[in-house]
């Protein structure tokens, strides 16, 4: 049995190895060979199984899914374990749960990507997406985490009782600028309750981006699907 959860660019197991020698028994690519490291090369392979199934487009991003790694197994002989891979993660917490302390995380573009890299990992999304798109939502929502945009009272969501940090409830708080209760609903397992926390807010944005905007696993299109989130584009609220 191969867990979709285990099969992640940048893991290293025995599920990514048994998904490479079926890449190989079907005639896709990869130099090193069944090395155990879901790496470029076993992207590229996964790929083409991916067009070769009848994928197209962003949808064919080197990283499987669901219905691409069963139809892989049917075809070369194991069964896959879906369970708990859609969500790349995602815990989920009760709003209730929700804290409202600032941790005092640094300010600026560098301390972004760095922040961003981080919740890449926590979330599955690569890194060469992922960091550029959430550097530049945190850039245009809170001035890259500056103190002053951490939390906005002005827009339509700034209503509701006062929370502990003296706003109402429903501002978007962080570098990326959550509401609390899309926090709470996209919240990544293991990570800080309160959306001041950069990284734990960011993971917050990716699960909601891929909710919402159906952005892909890798993340290949999160730029193209989040406007917010392409710097080649005008701002514009996600």
């Amino acid at each position: 049995m191969v867990a979709l959860s285990n099969v992640r660019f940048g893991k290293r197991n025995e599920d990514v190895r048994a998904v490479q020698k079926a890449l190989i028994k079907r005639g896709r690519k990869i130099p090193d060979g069944a090395t155990g490291l879901f790496g470029e090369q076993t992207k590229a392979a996964y790929r083409a199984e991916q067009l070769a199934q009848g994928f197209k487009g962003t949808d064919a991003d080197g990283i499987p899914g669901c219905a691409s790694l069963t139809t892989l197994g049917r075809l070369t002989g194991f069964k896959v374990d879906c369970r708990h891979a859609s969500d790349g993660g995602r815990g989920g917490m009760a709003l209730a749960q929700v804290t409202f302390r600032d941790p005092g995380d640094e300010s600026g573009e560098a301390a972004m990507r760095r922040y961003a890299r981080t919740a890449c990992e926590l979330t599955g999304m690569e890194p060469k997406f992922g960091v550029p798109a959430l550097t530049t939502i945190a850039k245009r929502e809170s001035i890259h985490n500056h103190p002053r945009f951490r939390v906005n009272t002005k827009d339509v969501n700034a209503h509701g009782r006062i929370a502990p940090d003296g706003h109402p409830l429903n501002c978007s708080r962080g570098a990326t600028q959550c509401i609390p209760s899309t926090f709470a609903t996209h919240h990544q397992a293991g990570t800080a309750t309160t959306p001041y926390n950069v990284v734990a807010c960011m993971c917050a944005t990716v699960n909601y981006v891929r909710h919402r905007y159906h952005v892909n696993q890798s993340g290949s299109n999160f730029a193209a699907r989040v406007q917010q989130a392409d710097p080649s584009r005008p701002p514009h609220g996600y």
